[in-house]
């Protein structure tokens, strides 16, 4: 496969997860800080915008409405909802020859309806939009694509955004304690509180809900799903008969290294200085991207985001 081709493909995943994650936090987020009078808006706007990957002019007070510009509708900010969109896109058409028609419709569709602004009323319907248009273009992957490179490519993308952006969210749940059922907020951001009920049959702990998005072997959300995932694709894509000895791809020894130390690390421990190792989380998940990006197509420099090593 051309690195050009594997690249645009594995953008196109990163980028409909980064919008289908950053629709999700905010969205939680966002409604917290219309409900609970008693949260400084300020200072949870410049929280959760830190936790993106953003700054704000420190001299501005920040409200609701501004992290609703910055991380949903600003086309130009790279942390942004439409940026992704538009990203993802864009990859798409690079990678014309290989995305399918429905795919590049459905990607191309989205982008020409994505709104320049939202009104309050609206917030909550644009998000389940976003979601849902995102889940489209999984979808469309997902039942038509032969499970080739260009899959395994794309889905990589996408399983190493999403344990990314699922340690953004556990590293949101100090925004959240103010409220109460700050375990509570955090799983529905995932899509997980049902999941979660069905699985532990009882009102959200600490201990329990932590461990089921960060351990769960089952749930696609999980941190340990993600990275287990990313790994078989690293794996399917490695050239046959690579390496006897060890773990030669710098990617895999990334990956490996954070889920073992997720794996077996008891879950109190990490749940004690959660804020750590989540941060080890993102900078494995960067890393990880950083060594797929010099491996396989290294003649361009890799998209990021506003606060995210590379």
């Amino acid at each position: 496969m051309l690195s050009r081709i594997a690249e645009s493909l594995f953008w196109i995943g990163r980028y409909v997860e980064r919008a289908d994650g950053t629709a999700r936090i905010l969205d939680v987020h966002l409604q917290l800080l219309l409900e609970d009078p008693w949260i400084d808006e300020d200072t949870a706007c410049r929280s959760l915008l830190s936790v993106m990957g953003s700054d704000a002019e420190p001299d501005h007070q920040l409200t609701r409405a501004d992290v609703l510009s910055i991380l949903a509708v600003d086309r130009s900010h790279p942390a942004s909802i439409a940026y992704s969109i538009g990203a993802a896109r864009e990859n798409a058409r690079r990678a014309r020859e290989v995305v399918s028609t429905e795919l590049w419709e459905a990607l191309n569709t989205t982008r020409a309806r994505m709104p320049r602004r939202v009104a309050n009323d609206k917030v909550h319907e644009f998000f389940g939009w976003v979601r849902e248009r995102s889940a489209l273009a999984v979808g469309i992957v997902e039942s038509s694509s032969s499970r080739d490179e260009s899959w395994s490519f794309f889905t990589l993308g996408r399983s190493l955004e999403r344990a990314d952006m699922t340690a953004r969210l556990l590293a949101t749940r100090s925004l959240t304690e103010a409220s109460g059922a700050s375990w509570t907020t955090i799983l529905r951001s995932c899509g997980a509180y049902e999941a979660y009920l069905r699985t532990y049959r009882g009102v959200p702990s600490s201990t329990n809900a932590a461990e089921f998005l960060l351990l769960d072997r089952l749930f696609p959300r999980s941190i340990l799903y993600s990275v287990s995932n990313a790994e078989t694709c690293l794996r399917d894509i490695e050239p046959r008969g690579a390496g006897r000895a060890g773990v030669g791809d710098a990617a895999l020894r990334q990956l490996g290294q954070i889920r073992s130390e997720l794996e077996y690390r008891p879950i109190n421990d990490i749940i004690d200085d959660l804020q750590r190792h989540m941060d080890a989380v993102q900078a494995a998940t960067s890393s990880a991207s950083e060594a797929v990006r010099q491996r396989y197509f290294p003649t361009n420099a890799a998209p990021t985001w506003v606060g995210e090593s590379s």
